[in-house]
């Protein structure tokens, strides 16, 4: 309506010049209105400043209305009700313009917040990679994954494994596959799937990495527990009939001796059977305590969680572990980076995993010189309590070293391969994990990741 309004005064006033330039003609060419053809001048040059002082004003209006929009100064405001009539329109429409532009503008960035906000809150992490070998990070997720390390580019990924790096350079779009991705001794499958999109004419791929090592640990620990279910009822079915004849049987034998004591000779066979009963009997207890002590595998109840001092929870396993320590030759040292850390676990679980590891060291160990083992809890790259425990014995070899978690499975003649089984059940329950590493310098180290 503004503009439509200007256009109308313009040509109005254009009009009138017209006809006062004909008028002046008229004027000139007649002889004797030399007064009358002055006046027709002056009027025609007031005319054409007052056109000329009405365009300029609204050029320079246009002029600074364009100048908002080009770099989206929406804080211009365009009252111009004091400059004549057709500008105050004029001026109404240039601010609802740009009342719209910021409207618009507004929208658009409130979507792109809640975008930041959706991708910032997702739980997988997100990463492009550039063509120039740049990558960004997208989201918490990719930042906690690396922690602390600095990322930027291709090469940087090389400090978290050589295959890492590779298996990222190389990823096809529309492939999913797994790689090992190792940080703070600890290596973890990650599934990576990646897709190509194209930002101003550049190629980039934006890659996302999950974490999967938690749902191959549970599925694990879930098939070795429906397997040591079903074996555990089995066995007690089968043993339990056996104990409870094998000591009948016994109590037969017995009654059977006390009636033929004149035959010395069936006396001596029935002595002989009541051994081989016993030791039936024996070995039937033996199996059931053998096959309870599994059963722990598949009862052990949810962590009760609570904030943990570090410093008192080395202090009251040390003082329960460590009492004949000094007499057998050996050392413990203990280290928490900072001397405050705390960490939210169930102190009674946490408190037996590190009595039966601080056991096994001792095992492991015997009575060596110089044998030491080296408590310690710090935090990792990612901000993560790690608990380690490390000792300057035989170590243990790689091909043992797979198998270790492996419930059943012991190298110790009295073993039952349940203590470190138990020991990753417990941290698989705190959403952690537990890994066995080579020391530096010699020896074992195990890490307790919360």
């Amino acid at each position: 309506m503004g503009f439509k309004k200007f256009s109308l005064l313009l040509a109005g006033r254009l009009f009138v010049i017209m006809g006062a330039l004909v008028l002046l003609t008229y004027l000139i060419t007649t002889p004797g209105y030399y007064a009358a053809t002055l006046l027709a001048f002056l009027i025609t040059c007031g005319l054409t400043y007052e056109v000329i002082r009405f365009v300029s004003k609204t050029n320079a209006e246009v002029s600074r209305f364009l100048e908002a929009a080009r770099y989206a100064d929406f804080s211009q405001r365009f009252n111009l009700h004091g400059l004549g009539a057709g500008f105050g329109e004029l001026g109404d429409t240039f601010s609802d313009i740009l009342q719209r532009f910021q409207s618009v503008r507004a929208g658009q960035e409130e979507e792109l917040r809640h975008l930041k906000a959706l991708v910032e809150h997702v739980p997988v992490p997100l990463l492009s990679l550039h063509g120039d070998g740049a990558i960004t990070l997208w989201n918490n997720a990719a930042r906690r994954l690396f922690g602390s390390a600095h990322v930027t580019r291709l090469a940087d990924l090389t400090q978290f494994g050589d295959a890492f790096a590779k298996d990222l350079e190389q990823v096809h779009p529309g492939k999913r596959h797994l790689t090992a991705f190792r940080i703070d001794g600890t290596e973890q499958q990650l599934a990576v799937a990646a897709t190509q999109i194209i930002i101003s004419g550049k190629a980039e791929k934006l890659v996302s990495l999950q974490d999967i090592q938690s749902e191959l640990d549970l599925a694990q620990l879930q098939a070795w527990q429906d397997l040591v279910r079903v074996l555990t009822h089995e066995i007690m079915n089968s043993i339990t009939p056996v104990a409870s004849l094998a000591k009948t049987a016994v109590d037969l034998v017995d009654d059977a001796a006390g009636k033929v004591t004149e035959n010395p000779e069936v006396v001596d066979e029935l002595k002989d059977v009541k051994d081989a009963v016993n030791t039936v009997a024996r070995r039937s207890d033996s199996l059931m305590q053998f096959v309870s002590s599994y059963r722990r595998l598949t009862r052990l109840p949810p962590p009760e969680k609570s904030l943990i001092r570090l410093d008192s929870l080395f202090k009251d396993v040390c003082s329960l572990s460590t009492q004949k320590w000094e007499e057998k030759g050996l050392r413990l040292v203990t280290h928490i980076e900072p001397s405050e850390l705390d960490v939210t676990a169930d102190r009674d679980m946490i408190e037996q995993v590190l009595i039966n590891m601080l056991r096994n060291a001792e095992q492991a160990l015997g009575e060596a010189d110089g044998a030491t083992v080296w408590l310690s809890a710090r935090l990792n790259k990612r901000g993560r309590v790690v608990i380690e425990m490390a000792d300057n014995g035989p170590g243990i070899p790689a091909e043992i070293a797979r198998k270790i978690f492996v419930p059943f499975f012991t190298t110790k003649r009295e073993g039952s391969g349940v203590g470190l089984a138990l020991t990753r059940q417990v941290m698989i329950a705190h959403g952690g994990s537990v890994t066995l590493n080579e020391r530096e310098g010699g020896g074992a180290k195990f890490s307790l990741t919360f």
